[in-house]
């Protein structure tokens, strides 16, 4: 395993990612999460889950982790992806976001996921345990992106996979503008609209975006976590990109 790096601190932090107000704001979201989520994205985050699990597969039966797992898609791909006979972990801090998570794990067939509520900076799992340790859409939530870094490194199994899904910004200028308009002006209304919640959710999404490391930036930082071969994979125009890396 190759030996972490130290890399400077990230510039300071605007956005307010205290796990009190995380949790309190994805808590009070949960009830309409997945509606808002295929709706504000035309459907497409389903596709890049899709993509997530044939890009950092299921091989054998070793147990996979799904960290910052919400209401739990990730987890329930991975679940039909080893079709039931892969013990899957989805974990997150958020307890009425798992209360759905369970919901709809209890409607599977075989070997359903677990749901656990635990912080990413401090995992209640043991050193080199998942074959695949995956987070979408959640790193950026974390209050300490390295030090989750590090967790998801830790509890992976050696050569397993790191899989990090996270919203980006195109880099094709045309495409750039336009998404950024809508992810600035269009998605935080209509969420907030939807949401009706007391924590401004869908104006924290593109304020924590923007502050977030994209491409090379958070390869480096896997790296530094003790990850090698980190690839990473734009998705629809880089709308979103999928970081991959081995333990």
């Amino acid at each position: 395993m190759p030996v972490a790096q130290e890399l400077p601190p990230p510039a300071a932090a605007t956005v307010d990612k205290s796990g009190e107000r995380v949790r309190a704001m994805f808590g009070e979201i949960a009830g309409r999460y997945d509606f808002l989520n295929h709706l504000l994205s035309g459907g497409i985050d389903k596709y890049w889950r899709w993509r997530t699990v044939r890009l950092a597969p299921v091989v054998g039966t070793a147990p996979i982790l799904d960290l910052c797992t919400g209401t739990g898609d990730l987890a329930i791909a991975y679940q039909r992806a080893g079709r039931g006979k892969t013990p899957v972990v989805g974990a997150d801090f958020c307890h009425p976001m798992l209360v759905i998570g369970r919901q709809k794990g209890a409607k599977l067939s075989g070997l359903r996921p677990a749901f656990v509520e635990a912080d990413a900076q401090k995992l209640p799992f043991p050193d080199d345990h998942f074959q695949i340790v995956s987070v979408a859409f959640g790193l950026r939530n974390v209050a300490d992106t390295d030090r989750g870094l590090r967790e998801m490194t830790r509890v992976c199994r050696p050569g397993g996979k790191v899989a990090v899904l996270e919203f980006s910004m195109p880099t094709f200028p045309p495409a750039r503008a336009v998404y950024g308009w809508y992810f600035r002006n269009v998605l935080p209304r209509i969420g907030q609209l939807l949401a009706r919640n007391q924590r401004d959710a869908y104006n924290y999404l593109p304020a924590s975006v923007g502050e977030f490391p994209m491409g090379e930036a958070l390869a480096q930082r896997m790296r530094a976590a003790g990850l090698r071969e980190v690839r990473f994979h734009p998705l629809t125009f880089g709308v979103a990109t999928l970081y991959i890396g081995e333990k």
